[in-house]
């Protein structure tokens, strides 16, 4: 394991706030950092997420880019009209760091889950929508989301999950290969899903099916050329996401694929459902579905291997 996500950004705003005047903390009573180390850059708006964007795109407006810090539950609903109103309208370079995402808030329950974020970011248009699947991708492509024009969606978890093993350079915008096969394409977003796909690809591997592994990181703008390409030379993709099934990062793949490269597309997600009952992050999302087993079975199903 390694630190939370929502640590390693912390961390990196800590590092970068006296080296850009033009950050600005605002916060929504998260607690996650201490007002006292930089208090003239640092303001808590409390629970009100709505408010908390409006006055992020004022300060973005004036020359600043906040780093608006919520619960990605509130931002993607809750704070959505002024996101898309106030920010996205605007082209406005504010960064939301949306903790708490997909079911990694579980022991809270369905107000607190973040299944329809993705849905939600990607289709305003400007926004550009990252999905980091470790602690360490999440510093490095914060970093880069400075450089972005525009709002950022920044989607993180609340505890640290497991590295990536041998993850070549993260960039913004370019889908990351992790492995490389023929046979299928398994494209996936998120630290859990990307490792699904990891054990996926093994447990085929011990078939005779090579899979290629892609980490798409950056759900907005999706990089259509890459998996494209590997969607062309294996002809089956399954998409691996920690969100509801519908409008999410496999229907961004099915949609930009139906257009240029035709490929059959089989995804793993959470079902159309709230989710009945509170637990840890990992439980959650395997109780839903999103699991090494089913993925491999989605693959094997594409390629009509099916051992049963």
């Amino acid at each position: 394991m390694t630190a939370s996500s929502r640590e390693v950004y912390r961390d990196a705003v800590l590092d970068l706030l006296p080296q850009d005047e033009r950050l600005v903390c605002l916060d929504s009573d998260t607690g996650l950092f201490d007002a006292a180390a930089f208090p003239e850059r640092y303001v808590n708006l409390g629970i009100a997420e709505h408010t908390l964007m409006g006055a992020a795109a004022g300060l973005a407006k004036s020359g600043r880019m906040p780093l608006v810090n919520t619960m990605a539950a509130f931002a993607s609903s809750r704070a959505n009209e002024a996101v898309k109103i106030d920010i996205a309208l605007n082209d406005l370079p504010v960064r939301i760091a949306a903790t708490h995402s997909g079911v990694s808030a579980g022991h809270l329950g369905p107000t607190h889950h973040a299944l329809e974020d993705l849905a939600v970011m990607r289709t305003l248009p400007n926004m550009t929508v990252v999905v980091p699947a470790d602690g360490p991708q999440t510093g490095t492509l914060f970093r880069q989301s400075l450089h972005v024009r525009g709002p950022v969606y920044l989607r993180l978890g609340r505890n640290a999950t497991p590295e990536l093993p041998d993850a070549p350079p993260v960039t913004l915008g370019l889908a990351q290969v992790l492995r490389d096969g023929p046979d299928v394409t398994l494209a996936a977003c998120g630290p859990y899903p990307v490792l699904a796909a990891l054990d996926a690809a093994d447990a085929l591997a011990e078939e005779g099916v090579r899979a290629s592994v892609l980490n798409v990181h950056t759900v907005k703008p999706l990089d259509v050329a890459t998996i494209a390409a590997h969607a062309e030379r294996s002809g089956v993709v399954v998409t691996v996401e920690e969100h509801w099934r519908n409008a999410g990062f496999g229907a961004a793949v099915a949609e930009s694929l139906a257009e240029i490269a035709p490929s059959l597309v089989l995804r793993v997600a959470m079902p159309d459902a709230f989710v009945p009952v509170s637990g840890g992050q990992r439980y959650l999302a395997e109780r839903g579905g999103v699991t090494s087993a089913a993925v491999a079975a989605k693959a094997r199903l594409a390629l009509r291997r099916d051992p049963r």
